[in-house]
């Protein structure tokens, strides 16, 4: 990550702060936390300037294509310019599949698919004006969820929305290889975050793995870090599945 200025979607906790965190570890010049959430997104910013770093932090609500322009823009002038994205944000709640409302189609939906796509958009954007024909213009990593290659009856529609980030993915990376953007999705497996522990749904999901217990965040985000710095140099439109054998690509 040496030099490269990063913006998190959705780092103001869980698996999003830790990647923004390690970014800063892994020597980025500066990472900008983009997140409704604006009071988890100052601590994120405040952790890694206490490590030294520089990061910002930006309030904006995704799923409106204004404000996810418009936050993206903020983060190009508070760092000079954006060189990988990540987009963590998403919510997972979990009902019964006969039982989904409306209201809970429509809000994954707008967090989970469209703010993933405007996001993207206005990475794209700005990447593709600084395209050389030989260098990387830019990395963007989308993280899915193995609930896209599972079937996962309680809780349908944040596995389908991940489902179609991956299809996303998959359109984004072929429409911006030539301008050298390289896009490229993670698929974590059950991760011991602090929502999933309150939850308390980890006991079944480390019963469930092969290898008997959920990932440490910072186990997946390694593989987030490689898709998103400069030692990528080639891989676009890969789906990276880290599951601990919980799902065979």
């Amino acid at each position: 990550m040496k030099n490269l200025s990063v913006a998190v979607v959705g780092g103001a906790s869980g698996f999003g702060r830790e990647i923004a965190v390690m970014m800063n570890e892994q020597g980025a010049k500066a990472v900008t936390v983009i997140d409704a959430n604006f009071e988890g997104a100052q601590e994120t910013v405040a952790l890694i300037e206490k490590a030294g770093g520089t990061a910002f932090a930006i309030k904006a609500d995704i799923a409106s294509k204004e404000n996810a322009h418009a936050s993206f823009h903020a983060a190009v002038k508070a760092m000079g310019r954006v060189d990988s994205m990540v987009n963590c944000a998403a919510i997972y709640p979990r009902a019964p599949l006969l039982e989904i409302t409306d209201d809970q189609w429509d809000i994954e939906n707008a967090i989970n698919i469209k703010g993933t796509y405007h996001m993207c958009v206005a990475a794209i954007n700005h990447m593709r004006t600084r395209v050389d024909g030989e260098n990387i213009a830019g990395r963007i990593v989308n993280i899915t969820s193995v609930d896209a290659f599972k079937a996962h009856p309680q809780n349908a529609h944040y596995a389908a929305t991940k489902a179609a980030v991956v299809s996303l993915t998959r359109s984004f990376a072929s429409y911006v290889a030539a301008d050298q953007i390289l896009v490229n999705s993670v698929a974590p497996a059950g991760m011991a975050t602090d929502r999933v522990l309150q939850a308390g749904t980890l006991p079944e999901m480390a019963a469930a793995n092969p290898l008997g217990r959920g990932a440490k965040p910072r186990e997946i985000a390694e593989w987030v870090l490689i898709a998103a710095s400069n030692r990528n140099t080639y891989m676009t439109g890969e789906q990276i599945i880290v599951s601990g054998g919980y799902v065979y690509a």
